[in-house]
């Protein structure tokens, strides 16, 4: 998502280079979604595969849709419309210039729309061949239950991270119970948890984060009390921040796997380096 906004500018060969990186590193999951641009960052991952000549085989695609944007940038609505499931998939495939789709998430539940026949219409796109997996984004313990029993949902992508536990309580344990693996964005706590960020100054004026609770001037301070503690016990573990959080992901369940975003080659490294941490229990 930050390769193509949100994060503030990103340097576009920066960013091939680092999506470079991660192929010829082994880094094989790519997620995206159709509304990161919107649309542009479908077309920089079909651009970069074909400039790198990756074989498709080589990359596990995730995408999503059902977040639609028009000319507001700040404007934000929800389609699960059977109907726009198969456009939208369709569109997908022509941006990413490939065959088929690895994994293909709803991206936010439709609430006018019952997620049966949302998923019905997904589970179309498998029996075609335009998708191999299907999964959803930001779902509820209930609606897992019911798009499951319409069809196999193989994901759930939900926040989750040191600092983001919410699901703990309801939705992970629906995950184990059903058999479905938790894909966790913003692992690294939309870049709060790497140490990087001291003030709010640290972020571009047209970053997004500067206008989300978290970052606000009411919680800055506090929060960054709480990445403190975080850079104390990496320091005891002789690892970054970074590695620490998505090291806590890891050694939880082999059901979960953390999709750090970052354009730089250097923090891809970082954060790679962090599948060779262990922790204990206590």
């Amino acid at each position: 998502m930050g390769m193509s906004e949100f994060y503030g500018h990103a340097n576009l060969n920066d960013c091939k280079n680092t999506l470079k990186s991660a192929h010829e590193n082994g880094v094989s999951f790519w997620d995206t979604a159709d509304m990161y641009g919107p649309f542009t960052n479908e077309r920089l991952l079909a651009t970069t595969m074909k400039e790198q000549g990756i074989i498709r085989g080589d990359i596990q695609l995730a995408t999503k849709f059902g977040i639609v944007r028009d000319d507001d940038p700040s404007a934000r609505n929800i389609n699960g419309r059977p109907e726009y499931v198969r456009q939208a998939c369709d569109a997908s495939l022509q941006r990413l210039g490939v065959d088929y789709i690895d994994l293909y998430y709803q991206h936010r539940v439709d609430r006018d729309v019952p997620i049966e026949e949302t998923v019905g219409a997904m589970a179309e796109l498998v029996s075609a061949g335009k998708v191999r997996f299907l999964g959803l984004s930001e779902a509820s313990a209930h609606t897992l239950h019911k798009a499951n029993q319409v069809h196999p949902i193989s994901a759930l992508q939900s926040e989750y991270s040191l600092w983001s536990r919410d699901i703990e309580q309801d939705i992970l344990p629906a995950c184990q119970e059903l058999g479905i693996g938790l894909v966790a964005y913003s692992p690294l706590g939309r870049g709060f948890l790497t140490g990087a960020i001291k003030q709010r100054d640290d972020l571009d004026q047209d970053d997004w984060r500067s206008h989300m609770p978290r970052f606000s001037k009411e919680n800055f301070t506090h929060n960054l009390q709480l990445v403190q503690f975080v850079e104390h016990m990496a320091q005891q573990k002789n690892c970054t921040p970074a590695q620490l959080a998505l090291a806590w992901l890891m050694n939880l369940n082999a059901n979960i796997v953390p999709i750090p975003g970052t354009r730089k080659v250097s923090r891809l490294m970082e954060n790679m380096a962090s599948i060779d941490i262990r922790l204990t229990s206590l």
